[in-house]
C-alpha cells in the first residue's frame, strides 16, 4: 500500500526502470545474451552484415562500371552512335541490375540501423528484379510453361505490395 505521492512516483519510477533501458536494435541478435558462446556468434553475424553491405557498395560500383562500359561498347561499334531495340533492352537490364543492388543495400542497411524488418521493400525489391528478368527475356528461346511462371510470379509479387500499400496507406513508402 502506498501512503504518500512520493511512495507513489518511486515506485512508477521503479516500474518504468525496465522500459527505460535503452533499445537494442534487432533483439533477435542481443550483444547481452546470457550464454557468451551465442552472444560471440551474434556478434560475427553483425559484423557479417556490416561486411555484407560494404561488398554491396562495391558491386554498385562495379555495376555502376558495368553500364557505362555496356554503353560504351554499343555506341563505338557499327553502326556507330545508334543503338537497336535489342542493345536498349541490354542496357535496361544492366540499369536494372544496378537499381536492385542499391535496393538490396537500403534493406542492409535499413536491418542494421532499424528494428524493423522492411517486408514492403524487399516485395518492392524483388518486384523489380522480375521486371528486369521480364526485360531481358529472350523470346525466341521462351517456353510457355517459364512465361507462365514469370507471370505468375509476378501478379503474386504485385497482389502483396498492392496488399501491404493497403494494410497501412497512413504511412508515406
Amino acid at each position: 500500500m502506498v501512503g504518500s505521492n512520493g511512495d507513489k512516483s518511486e515506485v512508477a519510477a521503479q516500474e518504468q526502470g525496465p522500459q527505460e533501458k535503452k533499445h537494442e536494435l534487432h533483439q533477435e541478435l542481443p550483444i547481452d545474451f546470457p550464454d557468451p558462446f551465442f552472444r560471440g556468434l551474434h556478434r560475427v553475424i553483425r559484423f557479417a552484415i556490416r561486411v555484407l553491405a560494404v561488398l554491396m557498395v562495391a558491386v554498385i560500383l562495379w555495376g555502376v562500371g558495368d553500364v557505362i562500359y555496356i554503353i560504351y561498347d554499343r555506341l563505338v561499334t557499327p553502326p556507330f552512335l545508334l543503338l537497336d531495340i535489342n542493345d536498349i533492352f541490354f542496357t535496361f537490364g544492366a540499369f536494372m541490375a544496378v537499381l536492385i543492388a542499391v535496393e538490396i543495400f537500403i534493406n542492409i542497411r535499413l536491418y542494421l540501423g532499424t528494428n524493423v524488418f522492411p517486408v514492403q521493400l524487399v516485395v518492392a525489391t524483388a518486384l523489380m528484379a522480375i521486371a528486369r528478368k521480364v526485360i531481358v527475356l529472350d523470346f525466341e528461346t521462351l517456353t510457355p510453361m517459364y512465361l507462365l511462371g514469370i507471370a505468375a510470379t509476378t501478379l503474386a509479387l504485385g497482389i502483396t505490395y498492392w496488399l501491404l500499400r493497403q494494410g497501412d496507406p497512413s504511412r508515406d513508402w
